[in-house]
């Protein structure tokens, strides 16, 4: 028997955007660092806007894989937006996203399912400043998201050290409360998830090392990380004002929540 029992079923999303050059390997990595762990699961790949040729080469491993299924559409979103787009479609009673791209590596997934059994967590966030996480990654880079944390920590409240690695587990109970409520679908959608989850009562929310390796060549430019901070702070602060402010979170204004049908998440555990 598994180590995990009370896990029944996990579904793994990826989500992707212009990732036909790797989401064969990413596909391959994520599928053998799961099948390692013993637990029934499922891979769903969201193609964030099929633009290249990305959704064809994810497609074809189909035959290879009855775990895997893709799905996509037109236009770009942001990757909030994928991710949820993957969580709405999932069976699993766990629930975990991880970048595409293998900045991360899918071995770390395991240590992630380790910690949410050791503390019976309900978010277990993958973290670069755990401890024991093996990490490179850009000096400017590091004190950026550094001061990001200070913030996130003065404003939610939230006691981990990094909420921006593209890699968490999530108990489906809390996501069937928290999904419905949330609005941001680009660059603060982490955050949302973390701290509306927090204020409904999910306090079990821990970090777990990761391995992380950042030191290729980046084809971003400076002005876009720039824009990329502003667009990321911009989100942040509106999640703080529907939160402390308007009280958009609360039942009491379920009324006024924004449905989205692409988005609903559906009570299917499998």
């Amino acid at each position: 028997m598994s180590r995990f029992a009370e896990i029944k079923f996990i579904s793994v999303i990826i989500p992707v955007y212009r990732g036909a050059k790797t989401i064969e390997r990413d596909i391959n990595e994520v599928n053998t660092a799961l099948f390692q762990l013993d637990i029934p699961y499922e891979i769903i790949v969201v193609v964030d806007g099929i633009v290249d040729k990305t959704f064809d080469r994810a497609s074809k491993m189909i035959k290879k894989n009855t775990r895997l299924s893709v799905v996509g559409y037109t236009h770009n979103k942001g990757k909030g937006y994928a991710v949820r787009y993957g969580m709405a479609r999932s069976k699993g009673n766990v629930i975990a996203f991880i970048d595409a791209g293998n900045d991360i590596h899918p071995e770390s997934i395991a240590m992630l399912f380790e910690h949410l059994h050791w503390y019976n967590a309900d978010i277990i966030v993958g973290s670069k400043r755990h401890p024991v996480s093996k990490v490179h990654y850009p000096f400017f880079r590091t004190l950026l998201s550094w001061g990001y944390q200070m913030l996130i920590r003065i404003l939610f409240g939230l006691s981990v050290r990094d909420t921006q690695v593209g890699m968490k587990l999530y108990r489906r109970n809390v996501l069937e409360d928290v999904l419905p409520r949330l609005l941001v679908k680009r660059f603060a959608f982490d955050i949302e998830i973390l701290a509306v989850a927090r204020h409904l009562g999910y306090r079990r929310i821990y970090e777990a090392p990761i391995e992380l390796d950042f030191s290729g060549v980046s084809t971003i430019t400076s002005s876009a990380i720039w824009r990329e901070l502003f667009n990321m702070l911009w989100d942040t602060c509106a999640v703080f004002y529907r939160l402390h402010i308007l009280h958009y979170y609360d039942a009491s204004n379920k009324r006024t929540w924004v449905f989205d049908p692409e988005l609903n998440f559906r009570i299917n555990v499998g």
